[in-house]
């Protein structure tokens, strides 16, 4: 990821035995993370059981927000692809008991038909 990436909040890839590493207390039994992406501090985490988005909060990133979201509460998801003028893509995703969606952004250099596509195979 770029530092103009990281400076504009854009999602990138992330190598997934590392998510592994660092999420060891928080994976269950047989959890494992397949797919991985990093916004700035935040993550985005595909397991082969939930999603889970990593919020880190104050200076030092010390302090963090972890939801977990069943696959079987999302509702659907839409996404945009980077344009011409555009160059971000962006993922949108509605939980159920929630009306607003949860948005992601991810540069242009992230595959976003391969994201959709890793969070259609747990939901559909």
């Amino acid at each position: 990821m770029s530092i103009f990436d990281s400076m504009m909040g854009h999602a990138s890839e992330m190598d997934v035995n590392k998510a592994e590493k660092d999420l060891t207390d928080l994976l269950t039994s047989g959890e494992r993370v397949e797919h991985a992406y990093k916004l700035v501090r935040d993550l985005m985490i595909f397991t082969n059981k939930r999603l889970i988005l990593i919020d880190k909060q104050g200076m030092t990133g010390k302090k963090a927000e972890y939801h977990s979201i069943p696959y079987k509460h999302i509702n659907h998801f839409s996404v945009e692809t980077a344009g011409t003028f555009d160059l971000d893509a962006e993922l949108k995703i509605w939980v159920s008991g929630s009306s607003a969606p949860i948005e992601k952004t991810f540069n242009k250099q992230l595959n976003i038909y391969h994201v959709q596509s890793v969070l259609a195979e747990y939901v559909c």
